[in-house]
């Protein structure tokens, strides 16, 4: 039995709702969701507090894991972030050349008034 397979178990044989887990734990329904789908996989801090919530050891909780697979998606996700981040980086720095060309349109406007009006 896989981690996401053995947690849905685990949450159901206490009569818990994702959100009544996802409470209990300091994480969002939609958290628990992605762990019982295997998208995610809790970090180690949560391991531990579902461990002591389910009255299991560490080893008992996460028997069956596939580690690879954590570490594939943990790389993924670190990837995914990256991405993000130089998006958002991008976005800063094409907002920074606009707002220059803006100032520098708005002068360049003034300066061919100035021009046109006052130097005739």
């Amino acid at each position: 039995m896989n981690f996401n397979e053995r947690l849905l178990e685990l949450r159901k044989s206490k009569g818990l709702s994702q959100d009544e887990l996802g409470e209990r734990l300091g994480v969002s329904r939609q958290t628990v969701s992605k762990w019982e789908l295997a998208q995610s996989y809790p970090d180690f801090q949560r391991l531990v507090l579902l461990s002591d919530y389910f009255g299991l050891t560490l080893d008992e909780l996460v028997k069956g894991i596939n580690v690879q697979e954590v570490r594939d998606k943990n790389l993924a996700d670190e990837h995914i972030t990256e991405i993000y981040d130089d998006i958002k980086n991008a976005k800063s720095v094409v907002s920074t050349i606009f707002n220059g060309l803006a100032i520098f349109g708005g002068i360049s406007i003034v300066i061919l008034f100035v021009i046109i009006f006052v130097l005739r």
